[in-house]
């Protein structure tokens, strides 16, 4: 039988191979107030398999599962439903999986380590449209940007109203919201971000905000 979640309430599905970290996940999103948890799998495959019934707000998903990988899983969930927010938790720091993770489609990347009440967190910044990364993962995207993409020229390409359209994206809001702002209408809205992915040659919101965010100067301490 179907969970039942309030309009206030974010729905998420956990995608993870070991018991007792399901378990713990679980529990954390029942005990917030404004979260809760549709279904857990152990596997990729039952839970692509729920997954093409049941459409939650955010997907948690680890990375080295048995069977098909979670990398694996992103991409195919990404196929068939574009707009599904996919929120990677995993143990891997270093950079291979983090990339391959945004390629194949995911919102964010998370340590299994981070709080509880950070992943929480993460859970409503995904929601809302967002790209929740750690502040040591996001300096590695930025460093990868930087060094392997002709951003400035890529940038420069862009529209007043496409580059304040992939500010306001890189913000947080969503298309609806970025319309509102800029008093156009969504369809307009998607266009811009149409042209904002064949500029930037991206394929998905993520990336594009990754990539923006990777241009910008580093924060003064």
């Amino acid at each position: 039988m179907p969970v039942a979640v309030t309009p206030r309430e974010t729905s998420v599905v956990i995608v993870e191979d070991d018991a007792g970290i399901r378990e713990s996940l679980t529990a954390y999103l029942e005990e917030s107030p404004d979260c809760r948890c549709l279904a857990a799998f152990p596997s990729a495959e039952a839970a692509l398999d729920y997954l093409g019934r049941e459409q939650p707000d955010v997907v948690i998903m680890d990375i080295n599962l048995p069977g098909m990988s979670g990398i694996e899983a992103t991409r195919e969930l990404k196929r068939r439903h574009p707009a599904m927010r996919i929120l990677m938790l995993t143990v891997y720091e270093e950079g291979k999986p983090l990339f391959e993770s945004l390629k194949a489609g995911a919102c964010g990347y998370l340590l299994k380590r981070t709080a509880p009440e950070k992943i929480i967190e993460a859970i409503h910044e995904a929601k809302a449209g967002g790209v929740p990364l750690n502040p040591q993962m996001a300096a590695k995207v930025a460093q990868f940007f930087r060094q392997t993409s002709p951003l400035e020229a890529e940038l420069g390409s862009l529209t007043q109203r496409e580059r304040e359209t992939l500010e306001l994206l890189a913000e947080g809001y969503l298309y609806k919201e970025i319309a509102h702002r800029m008093g156009v209408s969504t369809g307009t809205v998607h266009q811009f971000i149409k042209h904002i992915y064949e500029k930037l040659h991206v394929h998905s919101r993520t990336e594009a905000v990754l990539k923006y965010l990777g241009n910008q100067p580093p924060a003064r301490r």
